[in-house]
């Protein structure tokens, strides 16, 4: 692929971050928050695979299966605590 795909890709994932983050920041729930949060997380874990794609090579492999585990532990603890203040 041509340097300009990548270009492309690097914009995109820029300005999803960004809008990510300012949701995050913005909120207005905690459940806002936290699909921005892992809507963040997803983004880098997909500008890391595409650094992998460009380099060719593999070493960004493990951070980004901490980075998809992190984000899974995220959505698991706040659907936990959200479900047991609606309850009370």
């Amino acid at each position: 692929m041509t340097a300009w795909v990548f270009i492309v890709i690097g914009v995109m994932l820029t300005a999803a971050a960004i809008m990510a983050l300012y949701r995050v920041i913005r909120g207005p729930s905690i459940l806002d928050r936290m699909i921005a949060s892992d809507m963040l997380l997803t983004t880098i874990i997909c500008a890391l695979g595409a650094e992998m794609v460009y380099n060719s090579h593999t070493r960004s492999l493990s951070a980004m299966l901490v980075l998809a585990t992190t984000a899974f532990l995220g959505s698991v603890v706040v659907a936990r605590y959200v479900s047991r203040n609606k309850h009370s």
